[in-house]
């Protein structure tokens, strides 16, 4: 793989590529709380109040007030019994899993899932099958071909980072016994859907029974971190039984402050969704109107394929020309020549959208895309 260009983000919506200063529509900061002014100051007055770091595993002498209060704030954000707080948000999927081993006797889980719930399913000990991605028939027809008995553990991400689509969460539900288990990477999904930002959990009106929900905290609340929200009894388990728990130094204090602060912020100030929600749909309501087919997701994600792989530098060309940072990727789940992944902001100005969407309407772009 060749290592991507180094970039300065700034100006919340844009970056500095050599000389030039480009619209940036990429990352996963969806309302920008990582440049946010008060998460920021909270930021700098943690690190001469707290120090940089605890230097030590939680279980020994790093496990600083701190941490709980960030946890009980999390837990109550999100509606659930209890939140773990772990290193990052790929080592949440495994720390879960890890507290599992043993339990879980047969577990499934999307082809299209995050590395980390791939990788995470390796600790389970026990079968793992996979089922067609965001297909409930595939799920029920693993599960009966799996036969019956012992416990049940189903593993999906909530929104996927690739297309910005949901997983069927309250189909799977349906499908499975009632002692089962439902592990959800919600990574990208928690705080953009649902009304109070409590994920693709809430967005499916899914209750909390049975349920796992792992978060990131450097997507929607732009500090770092990841959590494991669930049962007071599995976040003790998580503690018992996960290595990658034991052995981690946790979360720099001052990001942790810094993400309290941040969920103060998307707790109280409705403007930064609606305004994401706006953006977004408006964006996708113009692509539409031009001839794009596209899925009508309600993440703010827009996947567009070239039909033919050799006009993707001519396209990315295009939108440097435009002013635009052309975010063209190849990542797990998307297309295997790569694509374009263009990610809309509470944050982006309504010139930045509308140049967005007169490049990507135009002839060329229309043509390489088949639309219309």
């Amino acid at each position: 793989m060749i290592e991507p260009e180094p970039l300065q983000q700034f100006h919340r919506t844009c970056v500095r590529l050599g000389n030039r200063t480009l619209s940036y529509f990429s990352g996963c900061d969806y309302f920008r709380l990582s440049s946010h002014p008060r998460v920021l100051a909270r930021l700098q007055k943690s690190i001469s109040q707290f120090g940089l770091s605890v230097a030590a595993s939680r279980l020994t002498t790093g496990n600083h007030c701190l941490y709980r209060e960030l946890e009980q704030a999390l837990a109550r954000f999100f509606g659930a019994e209890a939140a773990l707080l772990v290193a990052n948000g790929y080592s949440s999927n495994l720390a879960a899993a890890q507290a599992l081993a043993g339990e879980v006797t047969r577990a499934f889980v999307d082809e299209r899932a995050h590395p980390s719930l791939q990788d995470a399913m390796r600790f389970l000990q026990c079968p793992v099958r996979r089922f067609k991605h965001r297909t409930p028939d595939s799920l029920a027809h693993q599960l009966s071909a799996a036969g019956q008995g012992g416990r049940v553990l189903v593993a999906t991400d909530g929104l996927f980072s690739h297309d910005g689509s949901v997983a069927p969460l309250s189909e799977y539900r349906r499908l499975l016994p009632r002692s089962a288990l439902l592990l959800v990477d919600d990574a990208h999904g928690a705080g953009v859907l649902g009304a109070k930002g409590r994920g693709a959990v809430e967005h499916e009106g899914l209750a909390r029974r049975g349920l796992i929900q792992t978060v990131a905290l450097s997507k929607a609340f732009g500090a770092f971190g990841g959590a494991i929200l669930g049962t007071r009894a599995l976040r003790g388990r998580v503690l018992e039984r996960s290595h990658v728990f034991a052995g981690s130094t946790p979360i720099p204090l001052p990001l942790a402050r810094a993400a309290l602060e941040a969920i103060h912020i998307r707790e109280k100030d409705s403007s930064l969704k609606l305004r994401l929600d706006h953006n977004a749909a408006g964006l996708k309501a113009g692509l539409c109107e031009a001839g794009f087919d596209l899925e009508r997701t309600p993440g703010p994600i827009i996947a567009l394929v070239a039909q033919h792989p050799g006009s993707n530098g001519r396209l990315r060309r295009a939108l440097l020309e435009a002013g635009i940072y052309p975010p063209f990727i190849k990542y797990p789940g998307g297309d295997a020549n790569g694509y374009f992944r263009f990610v809309i902001s509470s944050e982006h100005s309504p010139e930045q959208l509308e140049n967005l969407r007169r490049v990507l309407t135009s002839p060329p772009f229309r043509k390489a895309f088949g639309a219309g």
